[in-house]
């Protein structure tokens, strides 16, 4: 038995989107975006007290890269790992993690615009370099895709997984009509109908994010 614990627009949609790719049997518990995370029911599972945190062989994984890490050496038939002796080895760890550089900086942001809830806690000046940062980290990956059709040579793999869910939060702060080639692979992975499973319904689930993009703040 495989069971996500997830919130929706979170990192662990990583997760559930990776799931529907590798094509297995599983269920999702999906949390409110609240207090009951920090529960002692969601601790046990997760010290730390955030999503994701998987249900899988008697225990709980938690921390998105490591679960990743973890289901495609549980499940390699599915090809969307790279085995330590594997020519992209390195290639695809660069990548898988990186997505971790972009959601820190997209998290940074979400907190500035949506989590505070007075506008004398927000900061126009983080708001304006975070956004900077998180540019530059799709300018990264602007020129990885812009000679290859997904990060690496050998064909859609987790770390497109991985990547791809942080640009879906990333373009809320930063317009990605600026990055053509990351424009035409975004396009491409979130067509896959693993990314289109894990995408939340609207009016259905709780949304993190209510606006598509959200405008640069100059402060009152």
């Amino acid at each position: 038995m495989i069971r996500l614990h997830h919130v929706a627009q979170s990192r662990s949609m990583r997760t559930l989107w990776l799931l529907h790719e590798l094509g297995v049997p599983f269920e999702v518990r999906t949390w409110p975006f609240d207090k009951a995370l920090r529960g002692a029911e969601f601790l046990a599972l997760n010290p730390a007290g955030r999503v994701p945190a998987l249900e899988m062989d008697g225990r709980s994984y938690w921390e998105t890269g490591a679960i990743t890490e973890i289901l495609c050496e549980r499940f390699p038939e599915a090809g969307l790992g790279r085995a330590p002796d594997h020519a992209e080895r390195a290639d695809w760890l660069i990548y898988l993690h990186f997505s971790e550089t972009i959601s820190q900086h997209t998290a940074a942001l979400t907190q500035q615009h949506i989590a505070l809830y007075d506008d004398a806690m927000r900061s126009p000046v983080i708001m304006k370099l975070e956004a900077k940062r998180l540019a530059k980290c799709l300018g990264v990956i602007e020129a990885r895709v812009a000679v290859r059709d997904y990060l690496l040579d050998g064909g859609f793999s987790a770390a497109d997984v991985s990547v791809g869910q942080a640009v879906y939060m990333a373009r809320h702060f930063v317009r990605l009509n600026g990055f053509p080639a990351l424009s035409a692979w975004y396009a491409r992975i979130t067509a896959r109908p693993g990314f289109v499973a894990a995408t939340p319904i609207t009016g259905e689930e709780d949304q993190l994010y209510t606006r598509d993009y959200y405008e640069p703040w100059e402060g009152k």
